[in-house]
């Protein structure tokens, strides 16, 4: 292995040289862009909300929270009878096999 002191020497095509120049280029110009894109932002206004729609949002809410626990009470309905006609049937067979 070659030791790297001040007398090293490396060769570097000028394709190589100008694709990382453009590669920086790059890098710069996104960090500028998005700089430019979060000053923006933060200067547009926040978007209130009113009150009207806070009640409106918290009603869909809740009101969805009753519609899944009406679905739960009746798939755990839908349950028991699954259940119930299963030890009917376990019942059968065991007394087959008797």
């Amino acid at each position: 292995m070659k030791e790297i002191s001040e007398d090293s020497k490396f060769q570097v095509s000028l394709k190589t040289l100008g694709g990382l120049a453009m590669l920086i280029f790059a890098f710069v110009g996104m960090w500028f862009s998005l700089q430019a894109s979060i000053t923006e932002a933060k200067e547009l206004p926040a978007l209130p909300m009113s009150p009207q729609e806070i009640t409106l949002k918290d009603e869909l809410i809740r009101k969805t929270i009753m519609n899944l626990e009406k679905q739960q009470e009746g798939q755990k309905e839908q349950l028991d009878k699954i259940e119930s006609k299963i030890d009917i049937i376990d019942e059968r067979l065991y007394n087959l096999n008797k």
